[in-house]
């Protein structure tokens, strides 16, 4: 110390530090009213404002009291400077801190609104947080005057280690980036891999994609398999998609009834179940003259792929009931079997067995 400590230096800094906190706390409650006539505006960035300064003001204001505290005691030029320098340290380490979070926040909520579900992509998220600390990181400890150039230097040359030894992990982040970027696959998607696996994308984060199947159990997929396989995505480049239905009339119908009726049903599926696509054109399709049928396949609009087996089980049902009211045969699949008596053998009277199954 430059001095003694007197009671007045002491009553001086306890008001210093004193009114840095009243401050800190005044500051609190209006902001807090801020944010709520904010949440209230179509404009987010009036949020993201407020959200920056509710955690940043208080406490640079608690570091301006206690700054003036510490002016205010007599202290040496040496511990004074340790002081200002370690306060202004935690104010820009709680505006780094603050900084991530709200930019990861802004780059979830693009990914959200791109993707249109409620997951995300959450290995752009994770980048942005720790790029954003590194930066932070390094601009603090050249304020304190610590020299960052060694670190880089040793970062540089202990970059080339680590890459080898996490290979595996970096062909998965880069891999994962890729994906996204080129917008092959993205959060919310339905896809069906080569090796059978399928549902819809969860997520996608630094090493792996998450997908979640239809009977809600997740299957994890490493990036790169997922970049290096063969995949249908069944939700691009549009969400809505036409499923088939094999069915079969007999010989004896009137085609051009049968067409008729069918296309009836396909509408009244399309207009009253959910999921399905009201303005979809009802397409009968005649292709093949079978062993007890001519078989004909019937196209449906579906919304997006899981929408397709409730709408093939109420066109089904549709359907069966609407031909047994008109009278419209469906045959089933019929095969005779004759067994005769081999040439040169005695002949032993037997009726000839005639079997039909269904098929």
């Amino acid at each position: 110390m430059t001095r003694d400590l007197t009671l007045h230096d002491a009553i001086v800094a306890g008001i210093a530090v004193a009114a840095g906190v009243a401050v800190a706390l005044l500051l609190r409650v209006i902001l807090r009213w801020l944010g709520e006539r904010a949440a209230r505006t179509a404009w987010e960035g009036d949020d993201i404002i407020v959200d920056v300064l509710r955690t940043v003001a208080p406490w640079a204001a608690v570091a301006g009291g206690v700054a003036s505290a510490a002016a205010a005691l007599p202290l040496t030029s040496q511990v004074g400077h340790t002081v200002n320098q370690a306060l202004t340290a935690f104010v820009m380490l709680t505006a780094t801190f603050t900084a991530a979070r709200v930019i990861s926040g802004l780059v979830r909520s693009v990914a959200q609104s791109r993707s249109g579900v409620a997951a995300s992509a959450t290995i752009f998220v994770n980048i942005t947080r720790v790029g954003i600390l590194a930066m932070g990181f390094l601009i603090i400890l050249e304020t304190l005057g610590i020299s960052i150039a060694p670190l880089l230097t040793a970062l540089g040359v202990g970059g080339l280690a680590i890459a080898l030894a996490l290979k595996d992990t970096l062909a998965n982040l880069f891999a994962g980036v890729h994906i996204l970027v080129s917008k092959t696959v993205q959060p919310g998607d339905y896809i069906r891999l080569s090796s059978g696996e399928e549902g819809y994308v969860r997520d996608i984060n630094w090493r792996i994609t998450v997908v979640e199947q239809l009977n809600n159990n997740l299957v994890i997929i490493p990036n790169a398999k997922l970049a290096g396989t063969n995949m249908t995505n069944f939700s691009r480049p549009e969400q809505k998609l036409s499923v088939t239905v094999q069915v079969g009339v007999g010989y004896d119908s009137d085609l051009e009834h049968v067409e008729r009726i069918t296309n009836e049903v396909v509408e009244s599926v399309m207009k009253d179940i959910t999921g399905a696509v009201p303005d979809h054109e009802p397409a009968v399709r005649f292709h093949t003259f079978g062993d007890s049928r001519i078989g004909f396949t019937v196209i449906l609009g579906v919304g997006e792929y899981s929408d397709k087996y409730r709408i093939k089980h109420e066109f089904v049902k549709r359907l069966h009931r609407r031909y047994r009211e008109e009278g419209i045969r469906i045959p089933a699949p019929a095969r005779t079997v004759s067994l005769e008596q081999p040439v040169g053998e005695p002949v032993i009277p037997h009726p000839r067995a005639s079997v039909e199954a269904a098929g």
